[in-house]
């Protein structure tokens, strides 16, 4: 068989694994010489039901959101058009949030795509690259007068999940995390998603946060990340810049830092 007829079946197989509808692939025989249509369905079918619960294990709180019925047809969809492309089944449903945002008769969950970002997040931080978080004594002998142009290098775990619905406490009631009750300020939360340590945390993040961490994360000098995050906010100029890297360092969310480098 040539390469290109080997990917050919390659192709066909990985396509009747994820269509019911599909026919039993060509070159597949019994031990009665006939097709085994029937063993074949089983595996099929195992297959499905392996992908839909590799998606329930990454995002727990959209299944008890929309039900396990519910949970499941929309897995077995998403399953159906995604294959996998790692054998890492831990990185498999990174597009989930999208394909939930697309969904027909989810229109009025329309919080629960940000819902699933943020269970997203806590899946990579929980497998992200461990990274040891700076002391406050690495910056005991630091001179103010060169705050504003160090550079942070924030932890490899960290994720930053923006939403215009209150994603973290809607994640936590479903996660059992506080109490199930009605939200009466339903207004937009930001939240550092994060491994500094042993466990994956939730940081919630006061307004402007989010724009400062993304600035650092970018590589902004601290001044002017400091800067990007009040204009966010409209607030005024921060006068002790101190504070707010020493609440980063803090909550371990730095891991490095240099001066005066330009990225």
């Amino acid at each position: 068989m040539s390469p290109a007829g080997g990917v050919a079946r390659e192709r066909g197989f990985a396509h009747a694994l994820l269509d019911a509808a599909a026919a039993t692939p060509e070159g597949l025989i019994g031990r009665d010489g006939a097709a085994p249509v029937r063993r074949f369905a089983v595996y099929r079918n195992n297959v499905t039901v392996g992908l839909i619960d590799a998606l329930a294990t990454r995002f727990p709180v959209v299944r008890a959101i929309v039900g396990e019925a519910c949970f499941t047809g929309l897995a077995r969809g998403y399953a159906r058009a995604n294959p996998p492309r790692s054998p890492l089944m831990h990185l498999y449903g990174a597009s989930f949030p999208t394909f939930l945002a697309e969904a027909v008769g989810l229109e009025e969950l329309d919080y629960l795509p940000d819902v699933s970002r943020l269970e997203s997040a806590r899946v990579h931080a929980y497998h992200a690259a461990d990274a040891t978080p700076l002391d406050v004594s690495a910056f005991a002998a630091l001179d103010p007068g060169v705050l504003g142009d160090l550079r942070l290098s924030l932890h490899p775990s960290l994720t930053l999940v923006r939403s215009h619905h209150p994603v973290a406490t809607i994640w936590a009631m479903n996660a059992g995390a506080i109490p199930l009750e009605p939200i009466g300020d339903w207004r937009g939360e930001d939240v550092a998603v994060v491994r500094p340590r042993l466990e994956v945390e939730v940081l919630p993040l006061s307004p402007g946060a989010a724009t400062f961490l993304d600035a650092l994360d970018r590589g902004v000098a601290f001044a002017d990340a400091a800067v990007e995050g009040v204009e966010a906010t409209g607030g005024p100029v921060p006068h002790d810049a101190l504070v707010g890297l020493a609440r980063l360092v803090q909550a371990g969310l730095v891991v490095g830092l240099t001066q005066g480098v330009t990225p």
